[in-house]
């Protein structure tokens, strides 16, 4: 049983606990519509170049004023390439292409079953217990996704644009699960977490250049002050600021109540999706969203019962986000 195990529910009320959940909640449950500033006109892979190309030294950065080390030996720099190619490249060039073919607020919705793929791959490859109960919020949460998802095709204006959008979503998915296993094996537990980061999106930035340039070339620098202003938003918000403080309440209250801020993110991407991009509601959606709430919630629950919390260097296969 862990430290953080021992934190009482009530714990989440406190400031220290509750400010942290609800920015980390606010910010990465509206960096969902910014991306779809970043796509279109402009190459994918190049944005999500731009974006972490400008996340990368301000994550040193960080590292540095935490008094963390930049040398990570030669483990972690093969772990940080793995973690560059899924979490930083891979995973955010489905996340950039399924947002062309699907609202924000839907593709937010569907990376709540990362919770789902964490739970298995944790399971099969690091050995973690998983509780029925998590498998039953779980099938819930998908019921109301698959609702969702039969909405969106029924509004879509393309044939076969919602198809590709979730099969983009889902390589998202199980690309940001894999990091997640990966930095949650032996090898990465003594390692400083900013200074993995910051390597880790140093890699992820060369790798979106060698697959933006074999896509399109050199496509130029957009001229868009908005395109710029949003690609900053995603790097220095939507990803430097977050993660710190997302392992930091891991570390203070365990990765099953930290979880919960992924309700929240779907709540306000969602509701962003609704005012921005003209998401239609409709008793199909509605039911769907509040299956997909509900079935998040049993899962989490199931995931924070104290004598089930995994250990403090496998608890980071928690839900990362991709957004």
């Amino acid at each position: 049983m862990t430290a953080a195990s021992h934190v009482p529910p009530h714990a989440l009320l406190r400031p220290a606990i509750a400010l942290p959940l609800l920015l980390v909640a606010l910010i990465w449950g509206s960096t969902w519509i910014v991306i779809t500033g970043q796509i279109g006109d402009y190459p994918a892979s190049w944005s999500v170049a731009w974006r972490f190309l400008i996340a990368t030294p301000a994550m040193f950065a960080v590292a540095l004023l935490m008094g963390k080390s930049l040398r990570i030996g030669r483990t972690g720099h093969l772990l940080a390439v793995a973690l560059g190619l899924f979490q930083f490249c891979g995973n955010f060039n489905f996340v950039y292409r399924a947002e062309l073919h699907l609202t924000s607020g839907i593709v937010a919705t569907m990376f709540s079953l990362m919770i789902v793929t964490n739970a298995i791959g944790g399971q099969v490859v690091l050995g973690q217990s998983v509780t029925r109960r998590f498998y039953l919020g779980g099938a819930i949460a998908l019921s109301g996704i698959a609702l969702l998802l039969i909405h969106e095709a029924r509004i879509a204006p393309l044939e076969g644009r919602v198809a590709l959008g979730i099969l983009l979503a889902l390589g998202g998915i199980l690309s940001a699960s894999t990091a997640n296993i990966l930095q949650a094996t032996r090898g990465a537990a003594g390692l400083p977490m900013a200074s993995l980061l910051g390597w880790a999106m140093l890699y992820g930035t060369l790798f979106n250049m060698v697959l933006g340039w074999w896509e399109a070339g050199w496509p130029g620098f957009p001229a868009d002050a908005t395109y710029w202003m949003g690609a900053a938003w995603l790097a220095l918000a939507g990803s430097v600021v977050t993660f710190p403080l997302y392992y930091t309440l891991i570390r203070k209250i365990g990765a099953g109540r930290a979880a919960y801020q992924n309700i929240l993110v779907i709540i306000i991407a969602m509701v962003i999706s609704t005012f921005l991009e003209g998401y239609r509601w409709t008793p199909l959606a509605v039911t769907g969203g509040l299956l997909a709430l509900a079935g998040m919630a049993v899962a989490l629950r199931a995931r924070s019962v104290p004598a089930a919390e995994p250990a403090p260097d496998a608890d980071r296969t928690a839900r990362s986000p991709s957004a």
